[in-house]
């Protein structure tokens, strides 16, 4: 019976198996990443939160989502179909192997987050963020460990529960792509926090460039155009969205503001600024370019004593300059 299956193995059947089992890892891992992304978002760590990295691994895991998983369910479908219409494929080699094989992974994830569980308990650092990180995982790996020793030890080829739980899982990962949107913003949302973060850039850039013109002549320029230089290759950057020029203004020999006007806030919004100190910046490198929703000035005062060793150095340009 063996010989006689292993002939009537396809090409076909070898196709659908190891594109269904890869599609299904990776919604696994696509899933994990996106609840351990959400996590983090509901219960931040205020010493080791970046919005931008979090904001980005929901995006990475939804799309992985969107597509793997779609694919995953019709791959499997159209395995449930086939093995319907000859029930002796459940005994192919290369079915059995995957399964076992997944059996075998999901087995060794589960003792190696409870090792990982009980380690950090002993440690005294479990945190309600890495319990619930542990606790994903666990029923996760759980999930696909019971589900496949049940499909192994099935006889009832027309049991419905294969196709209730399509049903089920179409309906979570929806509802975990949805979540998403609330915590993170829309497609539209995060086109324009990243104008903004170019936006950012550009300022950055340009006060580094007026506080070496003051370092060279002494003086402030009066207007931006003043900083183009055809030699560096220097030209004065325009707002990356609208192409309008960015606001200077002169407010003494030694001070100076910059704006800009901004489509989204550089503060922490939603659930996490429940948990996290008001007022924090999305990324804490950028904390002295916060800014709201609107037109924001940022004023810059040029200190000459912190300067005064580097006058004489004209390629110097300063990276922290201004306070």
């Amino acid at each position: 019976m063996e010989h006689e299956i292993a002939i009537k193995s396809s090409p076909k059947d070898v196709f659908l198996h190891l594109f269904n089992i890869l599609t299904f890892y990776i919604s696994v891992i696509g899933f994990i990443t996106l609840y351990i992304q959400y996590i983090s978002a509901f219960f931040p760590d205020p010493l080791n939160f970046y919005y931008t990295a979090m904001a980005n691994g929901v995006r990475i895991a939804t799309s992985v989502l969107f597509i793997a998983v779609p694919f995953f369910l019709l791959s499997g479908w159209l395995l449930a179909k086939d093995l319907t219409k000859e029930p002796r494929k459940r005994e192919l080699r290369l079915r059995k192997w995957l399964v076992y094989f997944t059996l075998f992974i999901s087995a060794i994830t589960i003792v190696v987050d409870l090792i990982t569980f009980i380690y950090n308990f002993l440690s005294g650092e479990l945190t309600i963020q890495f319990f619930l990180k542990i606790l994903v995982v666990l029923v996760v790996a759980g999930a696909v460990f019971g589900y496949y020793i049940w499909d192994l030890r099935r006889k009832n080829l027309e049991s419905k529960t294969p196709k209730i739980l399509a049903w089920v899982v179409s309906v979570v990962v929806l509802a975990s792509i949805a979540a998403g949107f609330f915590i993170i913003g829309t497609p539209a949302t995060q086109r324009d926090r990243r104008f903004d973060d170019q936006r950012v850039g550009d300022l950055q850039s340009l006060q580094s460039q007026i506080i070496n013109y003051w370092m060279q002549k002494q003086a402030l320029p009066e207007r931006l155009g003043q900083l183009e230089d055809s030699i560096s290759g220097f030209t004065v950057s325009l707002d990356p969205q609208t192409k309008s020029a960015y606001e200077y203004n002169v407010a003494g020999s030694l001070a100076f503001e910059l704006c800009a006007v901004f489509k989204t806030s550089s503060q922490i919004s939603g659930i996490a600024a429940e948990r996290i100190k008001a007022g924090s910046p999305l990324d804490s490198f950028q904390d002295n370019w916060n800014h709201g929703i609107g037109r924001t000035c940022f004023s810059r005062t040029i200190d000459p004593e912190l300067y005064k060793n580097k006058l004489n150095n004209p390629g110097f340009i300063p990276s922290a300059p201004a306070r």
